[in-house]
């Protein structure tokens, strides 16, 4: 009895004994099954996440593009608009536009346009610059259009001179005045604003009937002046 016992006794320990690994095993095996589960679980999160299709962004996409159409046209419209706007203003460059005759008379000598004439003063041939206006002596000359008075001289050959800036390039000489003018260098005159009177003192062209010598420079060059007034003012 006493051998049974012991027997028994290391039988229990020795169970026990394995019982504990069997026990830790399972708790090893059922922690590594979690941990497996656990881990799966993650990786299949992680590929759920990268391996889905890329958003679709077509939709913002389209939206900046017809935003950025919008701006495009309002751009359009806006240039269309300042195109019609400046189209619509008068040319700056015409408010110098010649509109008034300086004198109302008959043309006695046209402009040559650097053709040879004969001076019937002095008696050769030479260019004429401008046109010789009919007018009696006394007769008012207007200023041809707006401008400022540059010079104001007694001259040799032309008498008493004025000269005008006009604007665009567009220089006035009134020649033949007479020594009582109505205006001062610098002043600034309007179209058809008196500045003077003929005065028959171009002692170049004295065998002519009395007149203003009347010509035109635009930048630097003689032209027609007849050609370049309105022709309702040319009586």
């Amino acid at each position: 009895m006493k051998r049974l016992s012991i027997k028994r006794s290391a039988l229990g320990k020795a169970i026990g004994v394995k019982g504990a690994y069997i026990t830790l095993a399972a708790c090893a095996v059922a922690l590594g099954g979690a941990g497996i589960a656990a881990y799966n679980k993650t990786v299949d999160d992680m590929n759920k996440q990268y391996s889905a299709e890329p958003p679709d962004y077509s939709y913002r996409e389209i939206q900046i593009d017809e935003k950025l159409d919008d701006v495009l046209k309002s751009d359009d419209v806006s240039s269309s608009e300042a195109a019609d706007e400046s189209s619509s203003k008068p040319d700056l460059s015409l408010k110098t536009q010649p509109n008034v005759m300086p004198v109302n008379g008959e043309i006695l000598n046209a402009f040559s346009n650097g053709e040879l004439v004969k001076s019937e003063t002095l008696n050769v041939w030479k260019t004429h610059d401008g046109v010789d206006i009919k007018a009696d002596k006394g007769t008012a000359v207007k200023a041809m259009n707006r401008g400022t008075v540059l010079e104001i001289w007694e001259d040799a050959l032309w008498g008493n001179c004025i000269t005008i800036d006009h604007g665009d390039g567009v220089i006035g000489h009134y020649y033949s005045l007479s020594p009582e003018v109505t205006v001062t260098e610098g002043d600034e005159v309007s179209a058809g604003q008196i500045i003077g009177a003929v005065g028959d003192t171009a002692s170049c062209e004295s065998a002519e009937l009395s007149h203003l010598h009347f010509a035109l420079k635009k930048n630097g060059e003689w032209i027609d002046p007849i050609a370049y007034i309105d022709p309702s003012y040319i009586k």
